[in-house]
């Protein structure tokens, strides 16, 4: 399986301490680079989420957000810390001993710093809650991925069956070709009133042959082919691979078009060379 680079995924976390959710985009990019947008109470999980990811991708360039919004309610219950309040009291009473008279007033008392204090969210429980939903919002973004990955492979599968159908067509034309050459000679040399000298006549077919022999470059569009079908059905992170087997593509069909005499042989170039340019534009998205 092929994956593609380019992908977005999005995990709705909802639980009793509010809603949170996570988003995850990528693009292209030559190696693995990834970028988290996190509430401050939530960076400690940064670290963690970047191994994930680390041990999940090869190459792309990963955003991931989180929003989180607290529940008002989940932290509404209030906490008397008993030991502040009674050694407050205690001292209240010994001032009012001491002739003080003042009355105490217990208002007065939960007013003083850390007497009263709301009961906090257990931080760690969220961040399991939100690490469990970072785990699924990654493993759709990875579904994403490779489904448009298939995608791409059907599409690079579909331009290498044009590119074999152009080589077979060329070594059809070849021998019509090399034929056409040959009367083209023999024209010349009754033009130009020219004795015409069978031997002559046969070494400069040898010479026009050895210039347009293109049976070596579709030698080696074959085994490309078969090459790069053999590198999409072995996946993985295949993208670089893909793009050397492209510059070999690109190297044959040079040299045929620079060998071409003829416009359906040149035709046929410019063709592979088209096909060649569309794969290549898939395989700057693959992993």
């Amino acid at each position: 399986m092929i994956y593609s680079m380019t992908a977005y995924a999005r995990e709705e976390v909802k639980a009793d301490w509010g809603t949170a959710v996570w988003e995850l985009r990528s693009v292209n990019q030559r190696y693995l680079e990834t970028y988290f947008r996190l509430p401050e109470q939530f960076r400690g999980v940064e670290p963690v989420l970047r191994e994930r990811l680390r041990k999940a991708l090869q190459r792309g360039k990963v955003e991931c957000g989180l929003r989180f919004t607290a529940n008002p309610g989940a932290s509404s219950e209030l906490k008397v810390n008993e030991a502040l309040a009674t050694a407050l009291l205690r001292s209240a009473e010994w001032v009012q001993s001491q002739g003080a008279k003042a009355s105490i007033d217990p208002i007065d008392v939960l007013r003083w710093p850390g007497v009263l204090e709301a009961a906090e969210a257990d931080m760690d429980a969220i961040q399991a809650e939100l690490i469990a939903g970072f785990d699924r919002a990654m493993q759709a973004f990875i579904d994403a991925r490779a489904s448009e990955g298939a995608n791409m492979r059907d599409l690079i599968e579909a331009r290498l069956d044009g590119i074999s159908d152009q080589a077979a067509f060329v070594r059809t034309r070849m021998p019509e070709v090399l034929e056409w050459q040959r009367e083209r000679l023999r024209s010349k040399f009754e033009e130009a009133q020219m004795e015409l000298d069978s031997e002559r006549l046969a070494q400069e077919m040898v010479l026009l042959a050895q210039k347009t022999d293109v049976a070596e470059e579709l030698d080696r569009l074959d085994s490309h082919i078969k090459e790069t079908r053999n590198v999409l059905r072995k996946g993985g992170a295949c993208g670089r691979r893909l793009d050397f087997m492209m510059q070999e593509f690109n190297r044959e069909a040079n040299t045929l078009g620079s060998k071409s005499i003829n416009a359906d042989i040149t035709n046929a170039a410019v063709e592979v060379k088209v096909l060649i340019e569309q794969m290549r534009e898939q395989i700057q998205n693959i992993e």
